[in-house]
């Protein structure tokens, strides 16, 4: 076969030509390209966003815990996250419930207090009011041993020890902690008298309130640990100035025993002081005398020998002795001198003086 000759004329070499249906299939494909790396972004994206959503922080003043289709995630302490961060799959699967165990919380009781609306207590005016006699309708109240009438109010501050208890157990916890104190300050109540509870054993009422909410927060095992018990005690307003009365006699009655205590302590400083002396004293005569008595034992003692040796001698000595202590102590002396005749002259002594006869005033003149 013969070579084909090309055709003559003036002819530029060209791009091949390209049928439609490659083109077609080229576009079709770059089309697909661009979407195939769309999807893998938006696929990046979603996956990150996922990711990122499942991460949550848990505050220093809280723990969470994470629920699966409402039951907790983990066993033991590891249901509770503490503080940092943790991971939790999206909500509906996985639910977080934080619960706040920093912060101490507060709960009132107020069931057995008289009416008061908000704006008299933030005032500060919250005296029972002075009303005829008692409305129970509006007007809380306790009965205490004696068969008298109080209003009572507690504040009690709690710190949450077992989340898992405290959220899961109770539908209301708070409200179950309200309750009870309110049912300890009855049972406490009737086991006081009126003036115990007000003015006498504070204290003791106090704990006893304390003592009954411990009991019921350990046996329901609510979960919490009680910090601070505050009650207030007041006196129904129709017989307050009766209570006031009372208070006023107790409170003089502790400050007259107090005064008598205190002269009875002084006095009886002051007797025991004296009688340390009086014995001290005593104590210091005796030892002064028998010294003295032994001294002069010893001194007769020695002067035996010379007695001894010539007794007219030493009586006349002792005479003189004798004579000279009596005439130096004495202040006053007389001296008689012998009688012309020998005989002996009769002294008289007037042991007692005279009384003196009052002079009569001359007349003023």
């Amino acid at each position: 076969m013969a070579d084909a000759i090309p055709p003559t004329g003036n002819l530029r070499p060209g791009r091949p030509s390209v049928s439609s249906e490659d083109a077609s299939s080229q576009a079709l494909s770059e089309a697909l390209g661009s979407s195939l790396l769309f999807i893998r972004i938006l696929g990046a994206l979603l996956l990150g966003a996922f990711l990122f959503s499942c991460v949550f922080t848990v505050n220093p003043n809280e723990v969470a815990i994470v629920l699966r289709f409402g039951k907790p995630v983990g066993e033991g302490r590891e249901i509770v996250r503490t503080n940092g961060l943790h991971f939790a799959l999206p909500y509906p699967v996985d639910e977080i419930v934080r619960i706040g165990v920093g912060d101490s919380k507060l709960v009132r009781a107020n069931s057995a207090w008289y009416s008061v609306d908000a704006a008299s207590e933030a005032a500060g005016l919250t005296a029972a009011p002075n009303v005829a006699q008692l409305n129970p309708a509006s007007e809380g109240h306790v009965i205490t041993a004696d068969g008298n009438i109080l209003h009572v109010r507690a504040s009690m501050r709690y710190r949450i020890s077992d989340p898992v208890a405290y959220a899961f157990r109770f539908s209301s916890a708070s409200n179950i902690i309200e309750s009870a104190l309110n049912n300890a300050i009855q049972w406490a109540s009737v086991r006081y008298k009126a003036d115990d509870i007000i003015y006498n054993d504070v204290a003791g009422f106090r704990d006893s309130v304390r003592l009954r909410v411990t009991g019921v927060i350990e046996r329901t095992g609510l979960g919490v640990t009680i910090e601070g018990l505050d009650v207030e005690r007041a006196a129904p307003g129709y017989v307050k100035e009766f209570f006031d009365a009372v208070i006023a006699a107790e409170q003089d009655r502790n400050k007259r025993i107090n005064e008598a205590q205190g002269e009875y302590d002084r006095i009886t400083r002051e007797s025991e002081g004296e009688a340390k002396r009086v014995v001290s004293q005593g104590e210091s005569a005796a030892d002064q005398l028998v010294q003295s008595i032994a001294a002069e034992a010893r001194f007769f003692e020695d002067q035996l020998p010379t007695y001894r040796q010539n007794p007219g001698l030493y009586r006349d000595r002792l005479r003189v002795e004798a004579l000279t202590r009596i005439l130096t102590n004495t202040p006053d002396k007389f001296f008689l001198p012998s009688r012309a005749d020998g005989d002996r002259r009769e002294i008289r002594i007037n042991l007692n003086r005279e009384p003196v006869t009052p002079r009569k005033p001359e007349p003023v003149r």
